[in-house]
């Protein structure tokens, strides 16, 4: 039996475990109490709220609006649906970076205030001290490496990361530096997969990819992507599980067809 199905909850060392034994690691992103209690009855491993919330939730461009305020009313009504899967919020952008007292103090906010199991940081060596504090008071961290979407605009372009050499490198070496610091897990986001390979077998602790090929531990999708509900948006490295998108349009438009034929409601649904 796998490990997944043996446990009641994911927590941080049920994925080690399922590093060490092989088994794959399914992860999607949730934000709100309904989506939430589907994906986890589905037995998803993990649960990401994404700042990417402020994309496929708010309609923003990029991740930078979103704010921890934000993000901790998506985490609690994610958490209000979850019994099995681990929860790993976002910090988002500005609640972290360039100041570790304030990355606790974020971190904190999260933790109490919306009951998630650990948070996920964007980067490398560069937020060091900013994961030692967060660690310091007894939260996992799992990191993020790649395309990292909060400094979209210092790359300019959401592009595959570290093609060339000297960006791998260092991105082999940042991979390295997190699992020492004592980060449970890492994302890959869009990387080539020979990369991730070479980084996934270079760690003892589990990656998630998106965009990063089959040998990472495990997987990660913007759910809203999966499932198709997003129109405008498909990259190469998304599949679509169903096309809910242009399925919900048509039950609306079968509604407005009925209630403006009088077909709805009937005798039966009405008191």
């Amino acid at each position: 039996m796998s490990v997944s199905k043996q446990v009641k909850r994911v927590t941080t060392h049920v994925l080690q475990a399922m590093k060490s034994q092989g088994e794959k690691i399914s992860m999607l992103t949730a934000y709100d109490f309904s989506m939430a209690r589907i994906l986890d009855e589905a037995g998803v491993d993990v649960l990401l709220v994404g700042d990417s919330a402020s994309n496929v939730m708010a309609g923003h461009e990029t991740t930078l609006p979103i704010t921890l305020d934000q993000m901790i009313y998506h985490a609690s009504s994610v958490i209000r649906g979850v019994s099995r899967a681990l929860v790993i919020v976002d910090l988002p952008f500005g609640s972290y970076q360039g100041n570790s007292r304030v990355a606790l103090e974020s971190t904190i906010r999260i933790m109490k205030e919306s009951g998630a199991h650990a948070v996920k940081l964007e980067g490398g060596a560069e937020i060091e001290e900013s994961i030692k504090r967060i660690l310091s008071a007894g939260v996992p961290v799992m990191g993020h490496l790649g395309l990292t979407p909060q400094s979209i605009y210092k790359f300019g372009t959401y592009s595959v990361r570290a093609r060339e050499d000297e960006e791998a490198q260092k991105l082999l070496s940042d991979a390295k530096f997190l699992e020492d610091l004592g980060c449970f897990a890492l994302v890959l986001e869009k990387i080539p997969a020979k990369l991730a390979k070479e980084v996934s077998e270079s760690l003892t602790i589990p990656t998630i990819g998106i965009g990063a090929g089959a040998d990472t531990d495990g997987q990660v999708l913007v759910t809203h992507d999966m499932l198709g509900i997003t129109k405008d948006f498909q990259p190469r490295f998304v599949r679509h599980y169903l096309d809910l998108f242009d399925q919900i349009k048509g039950a609306v438009e079968q509604y407005i067809g009925d209630v403006k034929a009088k077909n709805f409601p009937n005798e039966n649904e009405q008191y």
